[in-house]
């Protein structure tokens, strides 16, 4: 997912910054509230950790770029902007090995991606932007409305696959998801489409017999084609804070996610989870949603992402 070009792009930051706004302001501006009064002694680098733990790094990562900050030798004028260009570059160099887009595989016929995640998170409407993403860069695609249960999420594709023109699989209300995925995946390799997205429920992470039923699905998949699914991305949603790492945990035990897409980022005032997800499990951040708009979803950017996190002032010609 990216920007066509330069005003896309700077259309884009400009609604990323506005987007870690909250969160930004409770890193930049306590940053700099914090050395109002105050030296880069250990007591500051304390207060330091604790905003970083209250802005949802987590306590071990947290401590650990506080420590990076324990050799730092600034002149007192210029300490608190030092310090939050240390920590910006710290968030960068966590996050930038792990962001990456999803890549179709031309020799899947279909490749095929399982969407999973808690109830919330946005993941049929994260399903329907990348549907359309997908489309505009020339793929037949197809999507599997696998929830349902639940009569909106299939009116939310319906309405999505007629934008992006891609194909809609359905079943009856109620009807057994391991049913549709089946018959749905036979019928996409007749049809010969490059890509097959999988809708489904979304689940509370710590329900057992929700989350056995969604390694089913899995394994429904695999029945079709060893090899799928090629993908398996969880949706998150930054609201949740520290939430979101145990939610990945039980995700990845169950289903063995490979990728991770961050959405309601403008929402929160918990951008430094984020950090925290790359942190503790190495995975792939694929994308991150901002709103609601069909653009809002994009290819995560780390060095934007870790300014727009710590520089609250930022104007979008500041990241390009």
């Amino acid at each position: 997912m990216k920007s066509g070009n330069a005003r896309n792009l700077t259309s884009w930051f400009n609604r990323l910054r506005s987007s870690l706004g909250k969160s930004s302001s409770k890193l930049g501006e306590g940053i700099t509230n914090i050395f109002v009064k105050n030296r880069l002694d250990q007591v500051t680098i304390e207060k330091i950790e604790e905003l970083l733990i209250a802005s949802d790094f987590g306590p071990a990562l947290a401590a650990d770029f506080a420590t990076n900050l324990s050799g730092l030798r600034p002149s007192t004028n210029e300490t608190g902007e030092l310090v939050r260009q240390v920590l910006a570059e710290q968030i960068a160099r966590t996050l930038d090995p792990l962001a990456i887009p999803i890549s179709v595989d031309p020799n899947n016929k279909p490749h095929v991606m399982l969407f999973v995640g808690v109830n919330g998170t946005g993941k049929t409407t994260t399903i329907g932007k990348y549907a359309k993403y997908l489309v505009n860069g020339g793929h037949k695609v197809g999507i599997i409305a696998a929830d349902t249960f639940r009569a909106a999420a299939v009116e939310q594709l319906q309405q999505w696959s007629e934008r992006s023109q891609s194909r809609l699989f359905t079943g009856n209300p109620g009807a057994d998801p391991s049913g549709l995925i089946y018959d749905a995946m036979k019928l996409a390799k007749s049809e010969a489409l490059d890509v097959l997205l999988i809708d489904t429920a979304g689940r509370l992470n710590n329900v057992t017999n929700l989350m056995q039923e969604l390694a089913k699905l899995s394994r429904v998949v695999k029945k079709i084609d060893a090899t799928a699914p090629h993908n398996v991305i969880q949706v998150l949603d930054a609201t949740t804070g520290q939430n979101a790492i145990s939610q990945v945990e039980e995700f990845r035990h169950i289903v063995q996610v490979n990728g991770l897409i961050v959405t309601k980022l403008d929402g929160s005032a918990s951008g430094g989870v984020v950090v925290a997800l790359a942190n503790r499990f190495g995975l792939p951040i694929h994308a991150i949603g901002i709103g609601e708009g069909e653009d809002d979803l994009q290819a995560f950017a780390a060095n934007e992402f870790a300014r727009g996190l710590i520089y609250p002032e930022l104007q979008s010609n500041d990241f390009i």
